[in-house]
C-alpha cells in the first residue's frame, strides 16, 4: 500500500491518495480543494484513479471533487446518503461559518456544484481497490453520514474528522452530535485494534493504542459536550 498525503485548504486538511502497489489502482480520499499536485502524482506514476472516496460532506473535504473528476472522469464518487445535503449544498456551506457571500471568492471558498455521486456507502460493505479491501464503517457524530475506511490486512484506518491525535471532531455544526461521535469512536474505531495506524483529516498520524492511552477525550481526563473545532 502506498499512501501519499497532500495538505490542502486554509484548514490544513489531509487529502490522501492510497494505491494498491500490486495493481497500480488508486483512490483519493477527501480531495479538499483543486490540486495540480494530485494529478501530477497520479499521472507521473501511471496510477489509475478508480474512485474519489469521501468520508463526509464538509467543504474542506469535498471542495476539490469537481476539479479532480474533470481531470479523471472515469473515477467513481462515493459518499454516505446522510451527507448528500452537505455535498450538493457545497456552494452554500461556507456561509455556515459566517463567511460573507461577497468574500467567498477572495478567500478561496467559492465552489461550483459538485458532480453527481456514483452511489452511497453502505455500513459494513467491503470496497476493493486492487488487492486492498476497505471495510466501510458508518460513524456519525461529526456529521450524520460520516464513514471511516478500514483496511484490516494492512492495519490502517482513514477516519476523516472523527478522531485526531489527542482530540476528536467538532460536533457543533449542523448534523453534529457529541454522544453519537463518542459512540462511533468507542464502538467502531477503537475496536479495530491498538496496532491500527490512524490517518485523520487534520494533523498527524497516530495509532488506536496511543489514543486509548493518551487522548483526554477517551481516557476521561477531559469532560465536555463539544468536540475540538476541526
Amino acid at each position: 500500500m502506498i499512501i501519499e498525503k497532500f495538505v490542502l485548504t486554509p484548514f490544513q486538511q489531509n487529502t490522501r491518495v492510497v494505491v494498491c502497489e500490486d495493481t497500480q489502482t488508486a483512490i483519493c480520499i477527501d480531495p479538499g480543494e483543486a490540486s495540480k499536485e494530485i494529478e501530477d502524482f497520479l499521472r507521473e506514476n501511471d496510477f489509475e484513479l478508480q474512485a474519489i472516496t469521501l468520508t463526509h460532506g464538509h467543504f474542506d473535504h469535498v471542495g476539490g471533487t469537481a476539479d479532480l473528476y474533470k481531470r479523471f472522469p472515469q473515477a467513481e464518487i462515493f459518499l454516505h446518503k446522510d451527507d448528500e445535503d452537505f455535498y450538493y449544498g457545497l456552494p452554500e456551506q461556507p456561509l455556515f461559518l459566517g463567511i460573507p457571500r461577497n468574500q467567498l471568492k477572495i478567500l478561496g471558498f467559492e465552489y461550483e456544484m459538485p458532480p453527481k455521486l456514483t452511489r452511497n456507502w453502505q455500513d459494513g460493505e467491503i470496497y476493493a481497490v486492487g488487492n486492498l479491501r476497505f471495510k466501510i464503517l458508518h460513524c456519525p457524530g461529526h456529521t450524520r453520514g460520516h464513514v471511516v475506511l478500514a483496511e484490516e490486512t494492512h492495519k490502517k484506518v482513514f477516519v476523516g474528522d472523527c478522531l485526531f491525535e489527542g482530540s476528536i471532531g467538532r460536533t457543533d455544526l449542523p448534523g453534529g452530535n457529541f454522544e453519537q461521535l463518542m459512540d462511533s469512536i468507542k464502538n467502531k474505531i477503537l475496536t479495530l485494534g491498538d496496532d491500527f495506524m490512524v490517518y485523520s483529516g487534520h494533523g498527524n498520524e497516530t495509532t488506536i493504542g496511543h489514543e486509548k492511552r493518551s487522548n483526554p477525550f477517551l481516557t476521561g481526563v477531559y469532560q465536555m459536550t463539544q468536540g475540538r473545532y476541526l
